[in-house]
């Protein structure tokens, strides 16, 4: 590359009011009253959803290629297409109460992308492609980031498509009659590097007020049930001395999986979410509580060390109560961190564009980790509106959906080189 041509590389941006006006005519496919979006995997508009997107692509002169779980791919070509692509992507289904932003941005961006190109007439060495990936949200069937995790081989493509939904149709079943169903065996499409562009779905990069988030892994997280046994009685002539109340041992135990998060700062997360009391009786002291326990942080070493300190509390609780606790490991999904180099390339895009940015991790899980797996994958974060997604009010503003795609371009140009 001359230094004309790295000099015009360098001042190259998206065109951000055609990035959100896509943006805003997908999101009319299922629109929700509130503003969100309702579009299910695998539902007749999914189907509208993924027709729209692959026109596009068309448009954009991209070649499109779907495999057997219904992953699609669209190619620019290269100059020398016998290099694996660089691909970036990510999901276009959405929860049933969704949002405008979460997993589109990430497909529309890499659409942007590549009419950038076109534009501008740039031609890359190795391949350009944008993914979309099959039933990421895994609101209609399990399990989550089902297409990413076929590709991956992190499950069979039987075991996806035997997955029912609540009114038994099969993920099989509906991806026939979608007509999404590929020649491609998942897995067989190669990836040279692999960038996912998404809103941070939580409240770090708008509490910092930085524009860019360079994400350097995905938190590793522990499920376990916890199910703490007393005895039922009376609240009125129980004294509190002569009680196995199984509440108060429970809250103690909730309390330590709060405390073991903060222990383990700034990326320690622990949560109860559900918590179920029997007998749920106003004037009965509660015989049986069982609740959900979800620890988090960046390395496997920390969640489980939290893991390890939440356990022994609860041990010892038991030892003093007398009451019976059994805290079992419903769940495990380790940490996954992103290639340096990716995670590199996205650093140095944000500063040359003079965006603000921080270090960030995603205590969400994205298809970039089974990617990530795979080949040389990064992340790149923008905030969202007081870190609300999952929600019809999810928003994000149009100059940080610019940003976070003009950082895309640049750190995939890099990847791909320019030819």
């Amino acid at each position: 590359m001359n230094t004309e041509t790295a000099t015009s590389i360098d001042t190259l941006r998206i065109n951000g009011e055609r990035l959100w006006a896509s943006l805003m005519e997908l999101a009319k496919i299922g629109a929700t009253p509130k503003g969100g979006v309702c579009r299910l995997t695998l539902t007749d508009l999914d189907k509208q959803g993924r027709d729209l997107v692959t026109k596009w692509a068309k448009e954009a002169g991209m070649t499109i290629t779907i495999d057997k779980i219904g992953n699609g791919f669209m190619r620019r070509a290269g100059r020398n297409n016998s290099l694996p692509p660089v691909v970036t992507g990510s999901h276009i289904d959405t929860q049933p109460t969704g949002g405008k932003f979460d997993g589109n941005y990430g497909v529309l961006a890499g659409i942007e992308v590549v009419r950038t190109l076109n534009d501008h007439g740039i031609e890359t060495e190795a391949p350009i492609e944008v993914a979309f990936w099959t039933n990421e949200e895994g609101s209609r069937f399990v399990p989550v980031m089902m297409g990413s995790g076929v590709f991956a081989k992190a499950f069979t493509l039987e075991h996806a498509y035997a997955a029912t939904d609540t009114e038994g149709k099969t993920v099989k079943g509906e991806l026939e009659r979608i007509g999404y169903i590929g020649p491609q065996e998942p897995g067989d499409h190669p990836i040279g590097a692999y960038f996912e562009t998404h809103i941070e779905q939580g409240p770090v990069l708008e509490d910092n007020d930085k524009t860019i988030g360079v994400v350097q892994g995905v938190l590793g997280i522990r499920w376990f049930d916890c199910t703490v046994t007393g005895m039922e009685a009376h609240a009125g002539p129980t004294p509190m001395a002569l009680r196995k109340d199984a509440m108060q041992v429970s809250t103690r135990i909730m309390q330590e999986v709060v405390a073991a998060a903060l222990r383990h700062a700034p990326h320690g997360r622990g949560t109860v979410g559900m918590v179920q009391v029997h007998p749920n009786s106003r004037n009965v002291i509660p015989g049986r509580v069982k609740f959900s326990v979800d620890l988090r942080n960046a390395t496997d070493a920390l969640v489980d060390q939290m893991a390890d300190e939440v356990k022994a509390f609860a041990a010892q609780v038991a030892q003093d109560s007398g009451l019976d606790v059994k805290l079992e490991l419903v769940s495990s999904y380790p940490a996954q961190g992103f290639h340096a180099d990716c995670v590199d390339a996205v650093g140095r895009a944000a500063k040359k564009l003079g965006y603000s940015h921080m270090p960030a991790v995603s205590g969400a899980g994205h298809d970039a980790v089974y990617m990530a797996k795979l080949a040389p994958a990064g992340m790149i974060f923008i905030p969202c509106k007081d870190g609300i997604s999952h929600n019809e009010i999810e928003d994000a503003k149009p100059e940080h959906i610019t940003a976070g795609c003009n950082v895309l371009l640049h750190a995939m140009l890099e990847r791909a080189g320019v030819a």
